[in-house]
C-alpha cells in the first residue's frame, strides 16, 4: 500500500505545480490585458478632454508601477494642476508620487519642492519624511535630515535605508552614540554594509572606544573605496596608543591604495614621519617630510618640524638631548654641568629626573675666584618655557640652598620667565647659547 502511495503523492505535487504555472500565466496575460484596456480607456478619454483628471490619473499610476518616472512625472503634474477643482482627486498621494518620479530621475529641486508640499498635506506620512531626509542629506542639510529620519524611523522603525541616512546625520551632528545605535540596526540585517560599518567606526573613535573602532577600521583596510581613510584611523589609533611600528604598517597600507587623494595621501605621510620620529627614525620622518613639502610646502608645520629636525640629524649632541633614551640624556647632561664653567671642576651631588620632561643636576662647582652650589636644569623641549617652571625652579634653589641656577633648554623662554630671573641668580640657556655650549663640549 505505501509502495502506492508515493507516487500518487508526487504525481499529485506535479500536478499541482503546473496549474500554478498556467494560473500565474493567465493572471499575467489577464494583466496585460487590463493595462491595455486602461490606457485605450484613458487615450480615448483624453482624446474627447485633454484634462480629464481620472484619465491622466490612470496613465500616470500605470506608469509609475511600470517604473516609467519620466512619463509619470509628466501626468502627476497635470494631475496637481486639476487637484484645485477636482475634490476626489487624493492631492497628497498625487504629490507624493509626483515627487518620487522627480527623486527617481534626478530632478532634485522638482522633488524637494514637492515633498514639501506633501508634508503639509500628511507630515507623517512615511515615504515624505524619508525621501526628504535622505535628499537633506545628500546636500549635506544635516539638521533638517535628521528631523525628517527621526520621523521616517518613528513611524517604520525596521526600515534599513532610512536607519542608515539617519545614522549618518546623527554622526555629522556629533550625535555619536544615537548613531552607533541606528548604524548597529542596519549592520545586524546587511553585515556587508561596509558603508554603515565605516561611520559606526568613526563613532566609536569619537567616543574614545578605540579598541572597537580599531577593529573595524582593521577589517576595512583593504577596502577599495575605504580602506585609505580606515588606514588613517588605524594608523591614528596606534600611534595614540605608542604601538609605533603597528601605526606604520597601517600607514603604509594605506598609501598602497590607488587612486589615493592628495589630502589623505599627504595625511598619511605626515602621520607616518610622526610614528618614525616616535621610533627615533629621523631619516625616515625627514624623508617623508620632504615628500610632503615637494607637494604642498605649506602642509600643517612640516617646513618647521623639516627645519628643526634636519639641524637635529646633523648634530649629534643636540640629537641626544631632544630624542635620545634617558641614560644617554642623563650622560650628556652630567657632562654640560661638569664642563658648563671653563676652568673649573665640579662634583656633581645629586641628579633627579622628572617624568622625561627635565633634569636637575645639583652641583658643587670650584673655579679660581668663588666656590659654589649650583642647580643646573635641563628642560628636554623645543617649546617656550614660561615663568611657572622658573619659580619652582626657584624654590628648589632657596630649598638647597644653591647660590645661583641655570636653565637650559632647546626652547625658548616667554617675556614673563625671563623678566622673573632679571633680579634673581638665575641664567636663561636657549636653543642659540645651548648650541654654543655644545660646540665647546666637543671640541674639549
Amino acid at each position: 500500500m505505501g509502495s502506492i502511495i508515493v507516487p500518487l503523492i508526487i504525481i499529485a505535487l506535479v500536478l499541482a505545480g503546473i496549474l500554478s504555472i498556467v494560473a500565474f500565466r493567465r493572471r499575467g496575460r489577464h494583466k496585460h490585458k487590463s493595462r491595455d484596456r486602461i490606457l485605450r480607456e484613458a487615450n480615448r478619454r483624453l482624446s474627447q478632454n485633454p484634462n480629464d483628471p481620472h484619465a491622466l490619473l490612470s496613465l500616470a499610476d500605470i506608469y509609475f508601477e511600470e517604473a516609467d518616472f519620466e512619463n509619470a512625472l509628466g501626468h502627476y503634474q497635470k494631475c496637481i494642476r486639476l487637484c484645485a477643482t477636482n475634490p476626489d482627486l487624493n492631492e497628497q498621494q498625487i504629490t507624493l508620487r509626483c515627487a518620487i518620479s522627480a527623486f527617481k530621475i534626478g530632478n532634485v529641486q522638482e522633488a524637494y519642492r514637492n515633498f514639501m508640499i506633501a508634508r503639509t498635506l500628511d507630515e507623517t506620512d512615511f515615504e515624505t519624511n524619508y525621501y526628504l531626509g535622505t535628499l537633506d542629506c545628500r546636500q549635506k542639510n544635516f539638521s533638517k535630515a535628521e528631523y525628517y529620519l527621526q520621523t521616517a524611523v518613528q513611524q517604520n522603525p525596521e526600515h534599513l535605508a532610512a536607519n542608515r541616512s539617519l545614522g549618518l546625520s546623527l554622526y555629522h551632528n556629533k550625535k555619536f552614540k544615537e548613531a552607533i545605535a541606528c548604524l548597529q540596526k542596519v549592520l545586524d540585517s546587511e553585515p556587508g554594509d561596509k558603508k554603515s560599518l565605516f561611520y559606526l567606526g568613526q563613532c566609536q573613535y569619537q567616543l574614545k572606544y578605540f579598541e572597537p573602532a580599531l577593529k573595524v577600521f582593521t577589517h576595512l583596510r583593504a577596502d577599495p573605496l575605504m580602506g585609505a581613510q580606515s588606514c588613517l584611523y588605524a594608523g591614528t589609533i596606534h600611534l595614540k596608543s605608542k604601538r609605533y611600528d603597528k601605526a606604520v604598517v597601517d600607514f603604509e597600507i594605506g598609501l598602497r591604495h590607488e587612486p589615493l587623494g592628495e589630502e589623505i595621501e599627504l595625511e598619511l605621510k605626515y602621520r607616518m614621519a610622526a610614528a618614525h620620529l616616535k621610533q627615533n627614525n629621523m631619516a625616515a620622518a625627514i624623508s617623508l617630510w620632504r615628500a610632503i613639502k615637494a607637494v604642498k610646502s605649506d602642509y600643517k608645520d612640516t617646513a618647521q618640524l623639516l627645519a628643526q629636525y634636519l639641524e637635529i640629524h646633523k648634530n649629534r649632541n643636540l640629537q641626544t638631548f631632544m630624542m635620545s633614551t634617558r641614560s644617554e640624556f642623563v650622560s650628556l647632561c652630567r657632562q654640560l654641568a661638569a664642563k658648563y664653567f671653563p676652568r673649573s671642576s665640579a662634583k656633581l651631588l645629586d641628579i633627579s629626573l622628572q617624568k622625561n620632561d627635565y633634569l636637575d643636576i645639583l652641583a658643587e662647582v670650584h673655579t679660581a675666584k668663588w666656590d659654589e652650589l649650583v642647580l643646573f636644569r635641563f628642560a628636554r623641549t623645543s617649546l617656550q618655557i614660561g615663568e611657572l617652571m622658573l619659580r619652582e625652579l626657584y624654590s628648589r634653589i632657596k630649598e638647597l640652598r644653591a647660590g645661583r641656577g641655570i636653565c637650559m633648554t632647546t626652547g625658548t623662554f616667554s617675556d614673563a620667565a625671563k623678566t622673573f630671573v632679571e633680579a634673581r641668580l638665575i641664567d636663561l640657556i636657549e636653543k642659540d647659547d645651548l648650541m654654543k655650549v655644545f660646540s665647546r663640549l666637543s671640541s674639549s
